[in-house]
Order: structure tokens, then C-alpha cells, then sequence
């Protein structure tokens, strides 16, 4: 019997599949996400589940839309009630390793038959005692930046010098870490599964190993070091196509903000100013440094992608590599972070899979795929599927052609964040449709409107486009068992 495939799955952290060298701007730098694309197939119209971490998460354990796994929100701490992919894998004889970032909901990927380096909820690598014996064994010193700029309502400024000793690392900053790139977490990380696919190759054993790395990065804090900060110039990024969106045709969700000096600071009542009150000179900086991290982030990846490589793994490994939802910043009047709102930049995520002799080099696929289809596609590598319904689809017929029949319409949905709100979208085609329960409804046409600058829900000239709209996001909806929301 032929031995099952390793398993590599590399997963970045809020990172929109927008913004790669629109505008005349400079295109970001993903030398290895690109190589990983040019040996095997990206898709041009990948989108989450959801545009929230946990909720994402946890959808990428089991196949299913948040509405069905239960953890709708971030900390929701909803029970692992239904079948993880991991449990599948166990049961298959995979050997499975863990390293990063969790935010999946209870405890930690120690919980699903994973090994390595896990801790809970969204937490910080940078205070746990593996890293500082990272920094001992590498005799790399305490990582520290220089304040660029603080989005929060708190006294710190420009120049200040920070470390990360807090409980988690999500602080809405930018700066420049002073120390070297092997000190950023992507890096420590990065070297904790180089070491292991090590061991693996040393081994020589036949038993099929998955491994996942989960980098905290490129969500903010936008901390890259100085090499790669020195990568981009902020003055050399034009203003982003609807930071200037007076925000007169959308729905409320997309007022609310909770960053200074755009909002008032506070996160149940804080809502966008207009005109931005951050001049884009200002926004060009925190853009730029942006950018530097998820070329930083790309780095630590090729690390992985190198070792492949090194020890010989390469032929019977399939790598997938993508992210759990996009990143506002900037957008649609000048956010910060994310909030309950579902523009391209939120939902729309970057995706690439390599599979030597199973998916041919350089391919490219248009096809209508989400989050909800990475576990089963996984499974279905180890040869095995989730035993109960699922509302994913394995990705292999796409593997096989890329014309292969497939969905010509997909839905993702929010529960808000910030605040309660019930969202729904739908895309076929050229159009996106967005259904919010108490709230405005949302229709672009992104062939023309990418930016979505021009909701079209009042339009008469597109009624019957709404209307079929919403009979197919009905139609996800009874079948995934969702509530109606129109």
C-alpha cells in the first residue's frame, strides 16, 4: 500500500488577499507564498467562512460554517462538540504537530491529538518559557521596538520603546523591532518545526506525520524589523480606492470603530470621523510597515518550504498555505483591525497548495472556494472523510482540472464583533450580495467595483439581480441549516 502524504499546513494570521500590487502601488513582497504558487494551484476567489478569528478557526477544523460549529464570536469558548480533522488524521495513523497560535476556542491543540508548542485562546508567544530558550540556545537578545504610532486610547507614543510581556500580543501599534528578524515570533516558530521535520527526516520512519504552523503575524501589531521595514517606502503607496468612502450608502456596521484618532476610542460606542482625521501621509507609515510584516511573515514560511526541500520530504508532502480572513486596515473610510462588516478586504483570503504528482505546477483556479473546504480536502489526502455531513467540499477536483463542475455561488456570514449583528453574504458570478438583519443590505458588482464604492440595493435596474441573489443565499442557507436572514 502506497504511504499517505505528510501533511504541511503554513496558516498566517489576518492577511486580505487585496492590496498585492493594486493601485500602481508597490506590490508586497511573497517570494515563497509565490514560489508555493508557481509549483502548484492558487485560487483567485478564496474566501472565510467567516472574517473573524475564531470563528474562521474552528471552521478550519471541521468543515463546518460557524452557525454549525457554535463558535460564532472570539471567545465564545463554545464545547468541540463536532469532529476535528484531527481526529480523523489520529485515527489514520498521522502523527500530529501543532505550533502557534490557537484562538480556536477551549483549550489548545494538545486537546486533538496534536504535539508541539500550544497554548490558549489567542495568548503570546513572547512570555512563554519555550522562546526564551529560543533566545538562549540562538543567543538572540529580549525582542524590543520603537513606537511608531499607538491606535488605542493609551499613553504611548511615538518613540517609546516597547516590549510584549502582556497576557496576549494584539496591540493595535506599529513600529520597528529593534532586534534581529530571528527574534519575531514567525521566526521562533518557523525554527520549531524546521527542527522537527529534522527529526522526521533523521528518523526514517513510515509513519505520516501533519504538522501546522500557525504564525500570530501579519495581523497588528505591525512590528516588522528594520530589514524588511527598509523594503517599502511609504510615500511610494497611493491612497487605498475607498479610504475616502463617505460611507452614505452602507449599512451602520460599517461606522463603528473603536482606533484613534479615527473614532472616539471607546468600543461599544466609537464611530469613524469623516473625513479621516489621520492625514493618508500618516496612514502611507502604518501601510508600509504593514507590508514589511507580511513580507517578514513570507520569510518564516520559506524557512519551512526550504526544509522540505533539505530533507528530501518534498515528494509525498502536500503544503497548503493560506490565512483565516483578511485585514481592513485603511478601508472604506480608514479602519483599523476588523469589525462586523463584510467588504473583499475582510473576506477574501489568499490560498495555494502544492502536491507533486497530484496537482500539476503553476496553475490557477477562479473557482468559487472558502475555508470550509480546506479540512475535507486534508482528509481526503489521508484518505479519509469526516463521518458525519459536512458543509465543506474537498478541493481534489480542482486539483485534477481546473474546469472541474464546481459551486457557482458561495456564502460567508458574521455574528458581529464589537457588537451583536447577524450577517450574511453571497457571491456568484460578478456579483456580491450581503444581507444584515436590521440593518442596510449591500449589493456590488466587483467586475466594475472592486472597491465596492457603489452599493447597488436601491438600484431598479438590478431587481432581478437581487432577487436571485437571495434565492441562492436561501438556498446555502436551508442547506446548511442556517437562519433566514434577508
Amino acid at each position: 500500500m502506497p504511504r499517505k502524504p505528510n501533511i504541511v499546513f503554513i496558516f498566517n494570521d489576518h492577511q486580505a488577499y487585496y492590496r498585492h500590487g493594486w493601485d500602481s502601488g508597490p506590490k508586497i513582497m511573497r517570494p515563497h507564498f509565490e514560489r508555493l504558487v508557481s509549483e502548484g494551484i492558487s485560487f483567485n476567489r478564496s474566501y472565510t467562512a467567516s472574517p473573524l478569528c475564531c470563528p474562521a478557526r474552528r471552521t478550519i477544523l471541521t468543515g463546518l460554517f460557524p452557525h454549525n460549529h457554535g463558535e460564532i464570536q472570539n471567545g465564545v469558548n463554545h464545547p468541540f462538540d463536532r469532529e476535528t480533522y484531527y481526529a480523523k488524521l489520529a485515527e489514520e495513523g498521522y502523527k500530529n504537530f501543532y505550533y502557534g497560535k490557537w484562538h480556536a476556542g477551549p483549550g489548545t491543540a494538545h486537546d486533538h491529538y496534536c504535539e508541539g508548542f500550544s497554548y490558549p485562546s489567542y495568548n503570546n508567544p513572547y512570555t512563554k518559557p519555550e522562546y526564551k530558550e529560543y533566545l538562549r540556545k540562538k543567543s538572540l537578545p529580549e525582542p524590543e521596538i520603537i513606537i511608531e504610532r499607538c491606535f488605542w486610547k493609551r499613553d504611548i507614543k511615538k518613540g517609546d520603546r516597547y516590549i510584549q510581556d502582556k497576557d496576549w500580543c494584539n496591540e493595535h501599534m506599529s513600529g520597528i523591532m529593534q532586534t534581529p528578524a530571528e527574534t519575531h515570533e514567525a521566526f521562533f516558530l518557523a525554527n520549531l518545526v524546521c527542527d522537527k521535520l529534522k527529526e522526521f527526516a533523521s528518523s526514517n520512519s513510515n509513519q505520516p506525520f501533519s504538522l501546522r504552523v500557525d504564525f500570530w503575524g501579519p495581523h497588528q501589531p505591525y512590528f516588522p524589523t528594520k530589514e524588511f521595514a527598509s523594503l517599502y517606502n511609504p510615500a511610494d503607496i497611493p491612497m487605498y480606492g475607498n479610504f475616502l468612502d463617505n460611507l452614505s450608502n452602507k449599512p451602520e456596521i460599517y461606522k463603528r470603530e473603536c482606533n484613534v484618532p479615527m473614532s472616539n476610542g471607546d468600543w461599544e460606542t466609537g464611530r469613524i470621523i469623516f473625513p479621516n482625521p489621520l492625514p493618508w501621509h500618516e496612514w502611507q507609515k502604518t501601510l508600509a510597515l504593514c507590508y514589511a510584516q507580511i513580507t517578514m511573515v513570507d520569510a518564516a514560511g520559506g524557512m519551512i518550504l526550504d526544509a522540505l526541500d533539505k530533507y528530501g520530504l518534498v515528494d509525498n508532502t502536500i503544503v497548503i498555505w493560506t490565512t483565516d480572513h483578511g485585514d481592513g486596515i485603511a478601508c472604506h473610510g480608514g479602519h483599523f483591525d476588523k469589525r462586523a462588516y463584510m467588504p473583499e478586504e475582510m473576506v477574501r483570503v489568499p490560498l495555494a497548495i502544492r502536491y507533486p504528482n497530484v496537482i500539476k505546477s503553476g496553475q490557477v483556479s477562479d473557482a468559487l472556494v472558502s475555508n470550509i473546504d480546506i479540512a475535507p480536502t486534508i482528509l481526503e489526502a489521508a484518505g479519509s472523510q469526516f463521518s458525519d455531513n459536512i458543509d465543506g467540499t474537498s478541493l481534489f477536483p480542482l486539483f485534477r482540472d481546473t474546469n472541474a463542475k464546481w459551486r457557482d455561488d458561495l456564502m460567508c456570514e458574521t455574528h458581529g464583533h464589537g457588537q451583536k449583528h447577524i450577517g450574511r453574504l453571497v457571491v456568484a458570478g460578478k456579483y456580491k450580495y450581503v444581507a444584515n438583519q436590521n440593518d442596510m443590505n449591500e449589493l456590488y458588482n466587483l467586475e466594475n467595483d472592486r472597491y465596492e464604492l457603489t452599493n447597488l440595493i436601491d438600484s431598479k435596474k438590478h431587481r432581478a439581480v437581487i432577487e436571485e441573489m437571495k434565492q441562492r443565499l436561501i438556498k446555502w442557507q436551508s442547506k446548511t441549516n442556517d437562519e433566514e436572514i434577508l
